[in-house]
């Protein structure tokens, strides 16, 4: 069975490599497959998620992704200096510098709830929709009406699109705080100060990771995490036992999990070609509203009429499904995550292990994909547009998400706790 498996994989990546320039209209959108086939990959065999950096730390003590999501930004950050630095016109990126206000406060907490009752974020639940279907599937369909509902609300409202601090290189984006200008005298136009700056909150995060995880150990509270240990105690290939076709050497370069910090590595470098490539960092959340509108539009409702209401384009509902770069790249995150699955014989062991739905969990569903959702469009991104990229692209704003995005997780954590009872 496991070998049906790994054949249906490799055939499945063979149809989007060869299929897929001539099912999508031009290149960049073909190397966004691409890219979202390595991301879900990456994701999935590294056993990473945004969401777990929080819910694993509240359920089982562990703070390891935590620490590593930290040296995932300090390495990124670092790299997109290199592109920065030397831009002759930095307007020609598409920088993350969101506006710090009172939206990016309440779409934080949000955030954070949404994903600790769906156990997912946004890129998280298309991972998900691989290994866990009914649930990631209920969180996606209302991950997708909280961000169609939340267009006007980001549109229109000045306490979502109005900062209360900016810099001089801030306003030219969306009027936030560009860490760089505080530091224009360090010889590297202020992005010396602005890694150093970086390391430093990110160090703070990683020492305060380090007193939770010691007191949890120390209060017997410690549980640790199956897939942490998994990837630990994953076997080492012997060199000297290297054999082409052996079962050995499969194992080694497509079963064996990835460590956390080879999967941030991972993520930084496709982080980088995306800079390199489409200068700009990494979305995902927007196409779920426009996805929604789709559905909408596809059952009769005009395209103009949603375009009315979310203060869209009206092309955005009318247009093909696979014309849109950020859909195309979410679907390769949904498909790297399924081939992963496939190509290490884990179909079978991920299906059997599938919980099912009851009632009080849709319930926590549809609550965490809702607000999540909703969330998004208040803090302008999720754990990839409001965090991860505008902390890689040196925008205060990412920094100030992640706290509300942690006390809105906590809370949800806790409320989680009461309603299952664990």
């Amino acid at each position: 069975m496991k070998h049906l498996d790994c054949i249906a994989g490799f055939v499945l990546l063979a149809v989007l490599l060869i299929g897929g320039p001539f099912a999508l209209a031009t290149n960049m959108l073909y190397i966004r497959l691409l890219l979202g086939l390595a991301l879900g990959y990456i994701l999935s065999r590294s056993y990473t998620g945004f969401a777990g950096s929080v819910n694993r730390a509240y359920k089982t003590g562990s703070t390891s992704l935590m620490r590593t999501m930290m040296f995932m930004f300090v390495i990124t950050a670092i790299a997109n200096m290199a592109f920065l630095v030397l831009a002759p016109d930095i307007k020609a990126y598409d920088l993350w510098i969101n506006p710090i206000n009172l939206g990016l406060l309440l779409g934080g907490l949000l955030f954070g709830l949404g994903m600790s009752f769906s156990s997912c974020c946004a890129s998280g639940v298309l991972t998900d929709l691989a290994t866990d279907a009914p649930r990631a599937g209920v969180t996606l369909i209302f991950f997708c009406l909280g961000v169609f509902v939340g267009f006007p609300v980001q549109a229109t409202a000045s306490w979502v699109k109005d900062s209360w601090f900016t810099s001089s290189t801030g306003a030219k984006f969306a009027n936030g705080v560009f860490m760089p200008d505080w530091f224009k005298w360090d010889g590297l136009n202020g992005y010396l100060g602005a890694i150093i700056l970086t390391i430093i909150f990110a160090g703070i995060v990683v020492w305060l990771s380090y007193r939770y995880e010691k007191m949890r150990r120390n209060n017997k509270t410690y549980v640790g995490v199956p897939s942490e240990r998994v990837q630990e105690n994953a076997p080492k290939q012997d060199i000297a036992e290297f054999a082409v076709g052996s079962e050995k050497n499969y194992y080694a370069l497509f079963v064996k999990p990835w460590t956390l910090k080879q999967g941030a590595i991972g993520m930084m470098m496709v982080f980088v070609l995306l800079m390199g490539l489409t200068k700009s960092g990494w979305g995902a959340s927007t196409p779920y509203g426009f996805w929604f509108g789709k559905v909408l539009n596809l059952v009769g409702v005009s395209a103009d009429s949603l375009a009315n209401f979310t203060h869209q384009a009206p092309a955005v509902f009318s247009n093909p499904w696979l014309s849109n770069p950020v859909t195309v790249q979410n679907f390769g995150i949904f498909l790297g995550a399924v081939f992963f699955i496939l190509s290490s014989g884990l179909f079978k062991e991920t299906m059997g292990a599938i919980p099912r739905l009851t009632g009080k969990s849709t319930v926590m569903y549809i609550i965490g994909g809702f607000t999540m959702g909703f969330g998004t469009r208040l803090a302008n991104g999720c754990n990839v547009g409001a965090l991860y990229s505008p902390i890689a692209e040196f925008s205060l704003s990412g920094w100030i998400f992640l706290i509300v995005l942690v006390l809105g997780a906590i809370g949800g954590n806790r409320i989680a706790k009461r309603v299952y009872g664990y």
